[in-house]
């Protein structure tokens, strides 16, 4: 189980080397190991320690200074590996190696190199990880969204953002007070399934009221992995991150489920910020 999935984690390796001189799909990449884009996004900057995005421009970047020392022109090299602006390739270039790429164009100055990934099978989880499957029916969120994107890093940008609006305008407070069904806590909810431009993170709620000022959305069918936390007096982001990982590179591989196409959920079941309760839902479907 573990080496199958193991395994379609190096087919997508090895479909980003094919393809670092023509267009690499993401989509294709979610295809190959059996879950969304955005789901593979996310398994591979926590199993890796490098986003999807730093990961490719690295590989890029390593090819793009050998090449320019055999005296390829800066510009062939660039249009090459799918920058059509020299602006855009420089600071690539720059960004991975410290220099100009002018500057590497026959010479024998040392390069960074940064060779293809390898996923292997190690041994953790000598830390035991609670958890619970349960399906549950389709039920309707209330809140405030903001947009979601490939680059997840921006995401970590936008969403404190919502929140700290939220906290401001008086509507973090109001939340709470519209729950009236069995789904408790206020909710972070990830949905980036279908069209890119789709994609949004929603403060929310579950409730039967009206949505009046707020956003409504419907968090389809599905069955959940539920695995609860706390902060242990730390930060909420790290307690949630940290959870995220273990999930991924420990319990995942070797669960007999595979990511389902569904919203990922944090569930915030109290405000004590001195040792936080918290949930994280992840949707999941028999390998």
């Amino acid at each position: 189980m573990e080496m199958e999935w193991i395994g379609r984690l190096n087919q997508a390796i090895l479909y980003i080397e094919e393809q670092l001189t023509n267009d690499i799909d993401i989509e294709e990449l979610g295809r190959i190991t059996h879950c969304s884009s955005y789901h593979f996004q996310r398994m591979f900057g926590y199993l890796a320690g490098v986003p999807l995005s730093e990961y490719i421009r690295r590989r890029k970047m390593s090819l793009a200074a050998v090449d320019l020392q055999n005296g390829e022109k800066v510009i062939d090299v660039a249009l090459k590996y799918g920058y059509s602006s020299p602006t855009a390739f420089h600071r690539a270039f720059q960004s991975v190696h410290g220099r100009n790429p002018s500057q590497m164009k026959g010479t024998t100055a040392f390069i960074k190199s940064y060779p293809p990934l390898t996923f292997r099978l190690t041994i953790k989880g000598a830390e035991e990880m609670k958890y619970r499957i349960e399906k549950k029916d389709a039920f309707r969120i209330v809140g405030v969204s903001c947009p979601m994107y490939r680059d997840l890093e921006q995401n970590h940008v936008n969403i404190p953002k919502v929140w700290d609006q939220m906290a401001e305008n008086g509507l973090l407070e109001k939340l709470p007070k519209m729950i009236d069904t069995e789904m408790k806590g206020v909710l972070g909810v990830c949905s980036c399934m279908g069209d890119e431009a789709q994609w949004k993170y929603y403060v929310s709620v579950a409730t039967t009221q009206p949505a009046g000022e707020m956003e409504e959305y419907t968090i389809p069918a599905a069955t959940w992995a539920i695995f609860p936390g706390n902060t242990g007096n730390g930060p909420i982001a790290k307690a949630i991150q940290e959870m995220e990982q273990r999930i991924i590179s420990e319990w995942l591989p070797s669960s007999g489920y595979a990511y389902a196409d569904g919203p990922d959920i944090e569930v915030y079941l109290d405000d004590n910020e001195s040792n936080m309760e918290f949930e994280i839902w992840i949707p999941v479907c028999k390998k």
